[in-house]
């Protein structure tokens, strides 16, 4: 067997007969089917894909989709943006970050009205991009605004591997990495829970492995299929989820094996452990406070530690989502973005007023977008 090529990753899995050949075997499987199963799909990846693809509309009625709190961007609450709003606006702070999260607006603002105050924010599609940035601006404290689940914490380690051992002393941190087991246990303890599977994120598990979910199965009662994200790898995810059901087995599968095993990338779980630890609580919005829900800056490292740093000027006020916003609904599978009554009307991409509207992986910009609203 050959090296892995990128391609090999993707072509062939959008073939229109190949999705058109799984819904025919989950129609198949459905009919076995005692009662109706809603899947979770954790990951807005998994999402988009869905809605992108028209899947649910290939699916038969008694298999439904649940839209599940996987997007970071989805899930920081409102005053650790206030903390990045707050760090950028310092006159020595150039605050780096990734991708959407410059357009999530906390309850100051979003970064990009920081940035039109006159704030330096940038935006990198690798956090050791900051390493140059850090170099070019040696008279700045450049703070790392950290995001995501466990696919992108190696990357935070990684970059602060090298400040560390290069003493670097210009770069700070203030990490928001959170983890994706701690967030389905409580989506599976609330009361009203109309979870019956989960459909994993393969890109978590290329890290973590596959053996983070190996709990859902066993102590819980819920199947888990670890799948990729295109059309075809979800519509088999799908039928694998469904032959479960039909053949009563409740396990843990992995549909995504071109790039998932049981334990994971085991050289960045070391970098991770080498640099963070579990925090006692993380609180996601719309989901609140979850115990070891997130990570944080082993205390040896206090001297990258932004939150220690600017601790004075970066207060811990829990500031809730707008009245009219059901996005902590929607990550909890109880709600459809087109349940919710500013959905394309008041909250739309031009005017987010909920996360889950303003992060391009989010469910409701997902709707929108493919829904025929653009």
């Amino acid at each position: 067997m050959g090296e892995l090529q990128l391609k090999d990753l993707y072509t062939g899995f959008r073939d229109p007969e190949v999705i058109q050949g799984y819904a025919k075997l989950i129609e198949e499987e459905a009919k076995k089917l005692s009662s109706p199963i809603n899947i979770m799909e954790v990951c807005g990846g998994h999402t988009h894909t869905i809605m992108k693809y028209g899947l649910q509309q290939l699916l038969p009625e008694n298999i439904n989709f649940l839209h599940g709190p996987g997007c970071p961007v989805c899930i920081m609450p409102k005053e650790r943006i206030d903390h990045a709003y707050i760090l950028a606006m310092q006159e020595d702070v150039i605050l780096v970050t990734l991708g959407d999260m410059i357009k999530v607006p906390g309850s100051k603002g979003s970064l990009q009205d920081a940035r039109a105050q006159g704030a330096d924010v940038r935006f990198v599609y690798s956090p050791l991009d900051t390493l140059k940035i850090a170099k070019e601006n040696p008279e700045k404290k450049i703070i790392f605004f950290a995001i995501g689940f466990e696919t992108t914490t190696p990357m935070s380690a990684a970059l602060l591997d090298v400040v560390v051992k290069q003493n670097i002393s210009n770069i700070l941190f203030h990490i928001n990495h959170v983890t994706v087991p701690e967030a389905m246990e409580l989506l599976l303890a609330d009361d009203e829970c109309k979870i019956d599977a989960f459909l994993g994120p393969s890109h978590v598990s290329v890290i973590s492995g596959s053996q983070i979910y190996d709990k859902f199965p066993s102590e819980y009662k819920k199947p888990v299929v670890v799948g990729g994200f295109e059309p075809v790898d979800v519509m088999e995810s799908i039928s694998m989820i469904v032959r479960q059901f039909a053949q009563k087995r409740c396990e843990l599968e992995v549909q995504y094996k071109r790039a998932v095993n049981t334990e994971g990338n085991l050289k960045a779980q070391t970098l991770n452990e080498n640099y963070f630890e579990k925090a006692p609580h993380f609180r996601f919005r719309g989901l609140g406070d979850i115990p070891n829900g997130g990570l944080k800056l082993r205390d040896e490292y206090s001297a990258y530690n932004a939150e220690v740093l600017y601790e004075e000027l970066l207060k811990s006020e829990l500031i809730d989502d707008h009245k009219l916003c059901i996005c902590g609904d929607i990550l909890k599978g109880k709600a459809t973005p087109p349940q919710c009554s500013i959905f394309g009307t008041a909250c739309k991409p031009s005017t987010p007023m909920g996360s889950c509207m303003v992060s391009s992986e989010g469910a409701c910009a997902a709707y929108y977008k493919y829904g025929n609203l653009l």
